[in-house]
C-alpha cells in the first residue's frame, strides 16, 4: 500500500479507501517514507508539543522584550486581563494569549516550532494549547491534532508557498491558520473532508494579507497576526463542522492562495518598503529604539 499523497484529493482519496482519519494516513506516509516506527514518530509529536508549551510558558511567567524592541510582555498583559474584560471566553482568550506569548518567545531569540515558518509560529501553538487546557481533549487527541495539521502543511508547502517573501502574510499566518483549523475539525471528531473544508475556509478568510514586517523584523504586525490567525481557526473549524463553510476545495484554494500572492507588489511581500512598516508613527519609534540601541552598544 503506497500511504503518499501529493494533494489534498488524494489524501482524502486514501481516508476514504482505507476509513482512516487524516492524522493516522500521515503517520503511515511517514513510517513508510521514512522513519518505520510508529513510537518514533509521536515521540517527535511530543517532543514538538513540548517546545509549544514551553514556548507560551517562556513570555508569560517571565517577559522579556524582543531583539527589536518593537514588542514584550503583551501576552503577560493579556493573561492578567481582569476577568470581565475577558469577552472572548477562555478558549479563544487562551488562544489569543498564547499567540502572542510564542510571537514573543520567537522574537527574543527563544526556542519555538516552526510551524510551517517562525513568522506564524503561534498560530498553532495558540489552538493546540487553549484546545488541551480548556477543550476537555486528552493527550492523544492532541497528538492527532498536530499530526493532521502536519499533513495540511506539507500539501500547503508542496503545491503553494508558506513564505512570506514569495506570497505574503496570507502564506505564513494563513497557511498556519489553515493547519490549525483542519486539527481542530480531527480533534472535535469531523470527517476528513471537513478538516479540508476548515482549511479551505482559514485560507480564503486570509486571502490577500499582506506581509509587511516593521523594520524588516518578525515583530510588528507579525505578533497580532498570529492571534487573529488562531482566531480565525477557529471560526473556519465550527463553520465546517456545521457544513456551513466553503465549497472550494482545499487544491483549488492552495492554488488560488498561491496566485494572489505572486500577483502582491514586492512593498507588500515582506521588503518592509509599505503597509505597516512604513506607518509614521512607528518608524519614529523604530528611530528612536534604534538610536538607544546605539547608544547601548558604544557604553
Amino acid at each position: 500500500m503506497n500511504w503518499d499523497f501529493k494533494s489534498a484529493e488524494e489524501l482524502l482519496d486514501l481516508c476514504s479507501e482505507k476509513s482512516l482519519p487524516i492524522s493516522e494516513v500521515m503517520i503511515r506516509r511517514e513510517m513508510q517514507l521514512g522513519e518505520t516506527r510508529r513510537e518514533a514518530i509521536l515521540d517527535r509529536i511530543d517532543a514538538s508539543l513540548r517546545i509549544m508549551n514551553t514556548s507560551v510558558d517562556r513570555a508569560i511567567s517571565d517577559p522579556v522584550r524582543s531583539m527589536g524592541g518593537l514588542i514584550g510582555g503583551e501576552a503577560k498583559r493579556l493573561d492578567d486581563l481582569d476577568e470581565s474584560k475577558k469577552i472572548c471566553g477562555p478558549i479563544i482568550h487562551g488562544a489569543i494569549t498564547n499567540a502572542l506569548a510564542v510571537s514573543e518567545t520567537n522574537a527574543s531569540m527563544g526556542v519555538i516550532v516552526a510551524a510551517p515558518t517562525a513568522g506564524s509560529s503561534g498560530v498553532l501553538p495558540a489552538v493546540l494549547i487553549s484546545m488541551y487546557e480548556h477543550g476537555n481533549i486528552d493527550m492523544d487527541t492532541l497528538r492527532r491534532g498536530l499530526v493532521n495539521a502536519s499533513a495540511i502543511g506539507y500539501i500547503l508547502t508542496r503545491n503553494g508557498s508558506v513564505a512570506g517573501a514569495e506570497a505574503g502574510c496570507q502564506a505564513e499566518v494563513g497557511s498556519a491558520s489553515a493547519m490549525a483549523a483542519s486539527a481542530l475539525v480531527e480533534m472535535l471528531g469531523g470527517t476528513p473532508e471537513r478538516c479540508c473544508e476548515a482549511a479551505s475556509v482559514a485560507l480564503s478568510n486570509l486571502l490577500g494579507l499582506v506581509c509587511d514586517p516593521v523594520r524588516g523584523l518578525v515583530e510588528v504586525p507579525c505578533q497580532t497576526r498570529n492571534a487573529i490567525g488562531a482566531v480565525g481557526a477557529y471560526t473556519a473549524a465550527e463553520l465546517a463542522l456545521a457544513d456551513a463553510g466553503l465549497n472550494i476545495p482545499l487544491d483549488e484554494m492552495v492554488r488560488i492562495t498561491y496566485d494572489v500572492g505572486k500577483a502582491l507588489p514586492e512593498s507588500l511581500r515582506e521588503t518592509a518598503k509599505g503597509g505597516c512598516a512604513v506607518a509614521p508613527s512607528l518608524c519614529a519609534e523604530c528611530s528612536k529604539e534604534a538610536a538607544w540601541q546605539k547608544a547601548r552598544s558604544l557604553m
